[in-house]
């Protein structure tokens, strides 16, 4: 991204665009059971309160009645068909690290872990965008968060601690080429996570080589354990590689989630928040809502002067809907410099 004089005043920035992510599949409800939802009422209600509060893309996973995360693409269809019905301008932004179940646990069996995450192509109502892993890596999400922050939380007892300090992302190239091919062809807008520059890269190779071609909206994932570190230099780093025309967002966890936001907030950027990324005050003093958090960040963002997008602003900004034609089109559309044509080094200025 290019950053000219007076990037930081808030007349030269797009309204801030806020991901709520209140589901907390990392969670059981009784670690916060004054926020986390389980009903299907409760967790449509969790939406209707995020957007009220300002946010206007829903970060998506779905809970059991017995609180633990929902593998049956029925119980995503059901949910989202409520958000819809509820919020029906809030973007539908559904968590690609769950893969599905079956119905029956006869089928479970023949079913191979790939083709059940490519479900997520098959939603119906359909989402607006599915997140996509690029890149098979650790996902330690333990690796920033202090021993304080799990007392008195399931993650204090260290069996399920060491499943989530020992967790991985598979995301081979094979996979994600077939998985933003059913998407794309669903009208699924592919949400990229990025944990680094040489996912970033690989991202950018997809679409020079035609696997992707639509608007360039995806997070940078600063949670360390594999992943970015939620680092000024490594943010910098990551900026300087992304060009003007994508959307960019935010996301760290732990007390990181604050001051990243805030990093995100004053550049121009967009946010995440919730209970799946933090569920302490930045005090530790207490637990956070999903909403209190989203009412924070609107409160600084105005301090900054930049206005909150609203629905209609943040569908228009992600590009909700949009596809290309052609790779030339869609690198254009992005702000990348064209496919090299010949033998040359490539492009050092884009043409006019």
């Amino acid at each position: 991204m290019n950053f000219l004089d007076g990037h930081l005043f808030p007349e030269n920035q797009q309204p801030l665009i806020i991901t709520a992510a209140p589901y907390a599949p990392g969670w059981v409800p009784s670690d916060f059971p004054e926020d986390i939802p389980v009903t299907l009422e409760e967790q449509i209600q969790k939406a209707v309160d995020c957007y009220n509060a300002g946010a206007t893309v829903l970060h998506l996973h779905v809970r059991e009645l017995d609180g633990k995360g929902s593998k049956r693409l029925s119980k995503f269809n059901e949910l989202i068909a409520g958000v819809r019905k509820a919020v029906p301008e809030m973007i539908i932004q559904v968590g690609g690290s769950i893969s599905f179940a079956p119905e029956s646990e006869g089928a479970a069996a023949k079913w191979l872990s790939d083709d059940t995450r490519h479900m997520l192509a098959e939603l119906d109502p359909v989402p607006d965008q599915v997140t996509v892993t690029v890149n098979t890596s650790q996902m330690n999400v333990t690796d920033q968060a202090e021993d304080a922050d799990f007392v008195g939380t399931s993650r204090g007892n260290m069996a399920l601690f060491n499943t989530y300090k020992d967790m991985t992302v598979p995301a081979n190239p094979l996979w994600v080429e077939e998985h933003v091919r059913r998407l794309t062809k669903a009208g699924i807008q592919s949400a990229f996570q990025c944990y680094n520059l040489n996912s970033f890269e690989s991202v950018e190779r997809l679409m020079r080589r035609g696997f992707y071609m639509g608007p360039l909206v995806m997070n940078w994932v600063a949670i360390a354990g594999g992943m970015d570190t939620p680092n000024l230099y490594s943010l910098a780093n990551f900026v300087r590689a992304v060009p003007d025309g994508a959307v960019l967002t935010l996301e760290s966890n732990v007390r990181n989630v604050l001051p990243v936001n805030m990093w995100g907030i004053a550049a121009g950027l967009h946010v995440r928040c919730g209970t799946e990324d933090v569920i302490w005050n930045q005090r530790r003093t207490g637990k956070a809502s999903s909403v209190s958090q989203i009412e924070q960040l609107v409160r600084i963002s105005e301090e900054f002067g930049r206005p909150i997008a609203t629905a209609k602003e943040a569908r228009e900004i992600c590009k909700i809907g949009v596809f290309y034609d052609t790779v030339e089109e869609s690198l254009a559309a992005n702000g990348f410099a064209p496919n090299r044509n010949g033998g040359n080094q490539g492009f050092l200025r884009k043409t006019q």
